[in-house]
């Protein structure tokens, strides 16, 4: 797989802002995030959603307690089944429009949960199917546990926002309290025998400033509170995790099979382009000489030379092709012999460092080899180095692997690229893929395999 390493267009962040709006962007980012936190669409986008909070989850709570009640008084009779299918199925309506409302305040993308999964046809599937959904009990319990939480976070909110702004504006409306309330301003504290009042300059900017404070605060405040929101609305009205580690696997299994049918195609297009051209070239060859041996016994023993040429260039091939499948140094030396070999066919010195005290299961280990592989490959085309370094070892039950070069860098498994394809197969047997090269190098991509033991032989 070919990554390419050196610099230049896709390795980039992004398109760098230039003229007024390049300027603009970076006054604007001048100011710590404190200051500008309450200025901010987030902190806005998001005092919005707990405001919309409440009476959304007074409608949620009221539909949600009314409704199961009433199923539940009917369920003496048939009738209390459809009534709490119906329920439950207009909770996760409901749980569809929070998941948009969390989407477009918060910024939060959660899954649709899992959908119905129907043994029969008609009404009565349709009921088996909702009241045995969890999606649609976690949905319920969403609108019942929303309530009150909407409540506490509201009042908590407003009273920031509104206190904090008022006492930061005190010094532009203190007025009003001489003119119009017949006092001298805000009273901080009052009894039978004195009051005192927040009225001369020292007090006014003093409350100013607490006032200040407070609103700086309060964005933060309220983000707290939405991150309480965003674990609710993700793990109640989101898929589950058996469903979304179901959804995973069905991705890995589309992955492996992909990865499967390429290399086969590859493997069949390297044998009819490259071993099995050469045989049909030899056996054509060795005919030829066959005519001639009565003939021309010199010519034909010039022909049997080169056919013998062609014979030594069609069985190296073929072990190109069989160590591209799974080389037998790997499977009777072990990693460290196979990566050493993989290395000493590397442009730039490679230093090889393999630190097990036992061999991972066959499947783990062809992987691990074949990463290491593909990552010296991509050194040797594009990453302009003069030395790298491989180290592989052992942490509990996870197989690390590390593979660093002093290149160009600039490489990015996000670009679509091959180191992206490297990913997705590590994915597939619950692997990770690490890419961390800047520009300029150096280059250090560290994967990591689950590790398994080869079950003992019976």
């Amino acid at each position: 797989m070919a990554t390419d390493y050196g610099q230049g267009y896709g390795f980039g962040g992004g398109p760098r802002l230039t003229g007024d709006a390049g300027d603009a962007e970076a006054r604007r980012h001048r100011l710590p995030a404190g200051l500008r936190a309450p200025f901010e669409g987030r902190s806005l986008r998001e005092f919005g959603y707990v405001l919309l909070g409440l009476p959304v989850g007074i409608l949620l709570f009221t539909y949600a307690v009314t409704m199961v009640s009433l199923g539940a008084g009917l369920l003496v009779t048939f009738l209390g089944v459809p009534v709490l299918a119906a329920a439950l199925a207009g909770c996760r309506g409901f749980g569809a429009m929070e998941r948009a409302r969390a989407r477009a305040l918060l910024g939060l993308q959660v899954a649709d949960p899992e959908p119905l999964r129907r043994r029969k046809q008609g009404a009565m599937g349709w009921m088996g199917a909702v009241l045995k959904s969890g999606a649609s009990w976690r949905s319920l319990l969403y609108a019942v546990l929303q309530f009150p939480w909407s409540v506490f976070s509201f009042v908590v909110a407003v009273n920031f926002w509104t206190v904090g702004w008022a006492m930061l504006t005190y010094p532009l409306w203190f007025w009003v309290f001489p003119m119009w309330a017949g006092q001298d301003g805000i009273q901080l504290y009052g009894d039978e025998t004195h009051s005192v009042y927040l009225d001369n300059p020292f007090e006014i900017t003093l409350t100013a400033l607490v006032g200040l404070l407070i609103t700086l605060a309060t964005p933060w405040i309220v983000r707290a509170l939405t991150t309480v929101d965003r674990l609710m609305v993700h793990g109640l009205l989101g898929p589950s995790r058996l469903a979304t580690r179901v959804v995973e696997l069905e991705s890995d299994r589309g992955v492996v099979v992909d990865t499967a049918a390429a290399d086969l195609r590859r493997i069949e297009r390297d044998l009819h382009d490259g071993a099995q051209a050469r045989l049909v070239n030899l056996a054509m060859d060795l005919g030829l000489a066959k005519e001639k041996l009565r003939e021309d016994p010199r010519a034909a023993a010039v022909m049997v030379d080169e056919a013998h040429g062609e014979v030594k260039t069609a069985l190296q091939e073929l072990r190109d092709l069989a160590r591209g499948i799974h080389p037998a140094v790997l499977t009777d030396r072990g990693l460290d012999a196979a990566l050493s070999a993989v290395a000493s066919r590397c442009t730039v010195p490679v230093r090889v460092e393999v630190d097990l005290t036992e061999r991972p299961a066959s499947a783990i280990e062809g992987i691990a080899y074949f990463t290491v592989s593909e990552l010296l490959q991509n050194i040797s085309k594009h990453a302009r180095a003069t030395s790298a370094a491989v180290e592989v070892w052992r942490v509990r039950n996870r197989l690390m692997l590390q593979v660093v070069d002093n290149g160009v860098g600039g490489a990015d498994a996000s670009a679509g690229s091959g180191l992206a394809g490297l990913a997705e197969r590590l994915d597939a047997v619950d692997g990770i893929l690490v890419v961390d090269s800047p520009a300029g190098g150096p280059t250090r991509v560290t994967a990591e395999l689950p590790w398994r033991s080869e079950p003992a032989a019976r």
